[in-house]
C-alpha cells in the first residue's frame, strides 16, 4: 500500500479519514490527545494494531503540548490524557497495551526536564509504529506458508494496511502469499454495518491488483456450499487467555458456516492482541455504536424513524471453531490458554 494509514508530518500525526475511503483520501492533522481520542471514537482511524500506534502517538503530542508546564502540572494534564485516550473505544486491546508501554515510559523519566520526556515518548510511539510493521510482515511469512497456490480466501471486516501501521494482519497474510508468487484470490464481506470490507478491504486489494471478489455477509454461506472458498482469513481486536477471538460483528456467523463444510478459519494476530487477563471471551467488553449507523448510510435513511436498533460492533468466536491463530512468534493451532501462555 502508498497510502499510509498514520504518518508523522511537521510534528503532528496526520491519520487517514478511513470514513470517506474509497472515494476521497484526506487526511486529518492531530495536534493532542484529545484530537486522537476523537479520530479513535469518530472511526477516523480504526483497526486494534492502528488504534493502538495512534494512541501512542496521542500521549507524544499531549507531552509536547505541555511541555511548557511546571512539573507537577505537567504530570497531572498528562495522567489526564492517558484516561481520554483509554476512554476512546473499549474492546481493541492493542489500546491499553500501547497505553502501558506509553505510562510506563512517562513516569520512569517523569522526574526529567519535561521537553526530555516529550522527545522519549515521541521516540517511543515511532518504535511502536515501525515494530507493528516488522510484527505484519513476520506474520505474514508464517501465514503465508499455510496458503496453497490457488486457493480462494473469505475475509471479514478489514484488516490491512489501513487497521494496522502499514501491511496489515488478515490481508498481510495474503500480501505476503502473492509476493512469493502464490495466486490467490478472495472473497471479501461486505461488513455490514460500516462497510468496511466494502469501502476498505476491496479497496486495498484492488490497489495491489489481488484478484478480490465483494460479497454481501449473507452470501458466505452459498460460496462455501458452492465449494468456492477453502480457508478464512481474518483479525482480531482482542483475544482472550482460553482463545476466543473478539472481532468485528459477523465473523462469529461466518466461523460456524465455516465449521459445518470444514473451512479452516485463521485469525492474524500480534501478540499484543492477546490479553492473557481476560479469562474468556465472555469477559470481553462488547461496544455498541450509534443506531444511525444500522438504520441508513450518510445521507440516506432507509429504516423507519423510532425504530429500536442494536448495533454491537464485535462479536465472541469461542475458540472451538478457531483451527490456528497466526502470529509473529508462528502458527498455533488449536488455541487454549496452555497454548497461549506459552507464547509469552
Amino acid at each position: 500500500m502508498t497510502v499510509e494509514t498514520l504518518r508523522w508530518r511537521n510534528n503532528q500525526l496526520e491519520m487517514i479519514d478511513q470514513r470517506c475511503l474509497p472515494s476521497v483520501i484526506q487526511f486529518l492533522p492531530c495536534s493532542d490527545a484529545q484530537t486522537v481520542a476523537e479520530g479513535i471514537k469518530q472511526m477516523v482511524v480504526r483497526g486494534a494494531p492502528a488504534i493502538g500506534v495512534a494512541a501512542a502517538y496521542g500521549v507524544a503530542l499531549e507531552a509536547q503540548k505541555l511541555a511548557s508546564l511546571p512539573r507537577e502540572d505537567f504530570v497531572e494534564r498528562m495522567a489526564r490524557a492517558f484516561d481520554v485516550l483509554a476512554a476512546s473505544r473499549p474492546t481493541a486491546v492493542n489500546l491499553f497495551w500501547a497505553l502501558k508501554r506509553m505510562r510506563i515510559r512517562f513516569y520512569e523519566h517523569s522526574k526529567n526536564e519535561n521537553l526530555f520526556v516529550a522527545r522519549l515518548l515521541l521516540d517511543e510511539a515511532h518504535a511502536i509504529y515501525h515494530e507493528d510493521i516488522e510484527t505484519n510482515k513476520r506474520m505474514g511469512v508464517f501465514g503465508a506458508s499455510i496458503l496453497d497456490d490457488g486457493m480462494c480466501i473469505l475475509t471479514h471486516c478489514n484488516a490491512g494496511a489501513l487497521a494496522t501501521a502499514g501491511h496489515g494482519t488478515a490481508l498481510g497474510v495474503i500480501r505476503s502469499a502473492v509476493a512469493e508468487g502464490k495466486k490467490i484470490t478472495v472473497f471479501a464481506d461486505e461488513t455490514r454495518p460500516f462497510l468496511q470490507g466494502a469501502r476498505l478491504t476491496a479497496w486495498e486489494l484492488s490497489e495491489d491488483g489481488i484478484d478480490t471478489t465483494l460479497i454481501t455477509d449473507n452470501m458466505a454461506g452459498h460460496f462455501m456450499k458452492s465449494g468456492e472458498i477453502d480457508a478464512v482469513i481474518v483479525g482480531t481486536d482482542r483475544i482472550a487467555a482460553n482463545g476466543d477471538v473478539a472481532n468485528k460483528i459477523g465473523t462469529y456467523m461466518v466461523a460456524v458456516l465455516a465449521k459445518e463444510h470444514n473451512i479452516p478459519v485463521y485469525v492474524a494476530c500480534p501478540l499484543s492482541t492477546i490479553d492473557l487477563s481476560i479469562p474468556s471471551g465472555d469477559d470481553i467488553p462488547i461496544e455498541e455504536r450509534s443506531s444511525s449507523e444500522v438504520t441508513g448510510y450518510g445521507d440516506i435513511q432507509w429504516a423507519p424513524e423510532n425504530i429500536k436498533v442494536r448495533n454491537p460492533s464485535f462479536d465472541i468466536t469461542p475458540a472451538s471453531l478457531i483451527t490456528a491463530l497466526i502470529t509473529e512468534q508462528g502458527i498455533v493451532y488449536a488455541p487454549n490458554k496452555k497454548k497461549l501462555e506459552a507464547l509469552f
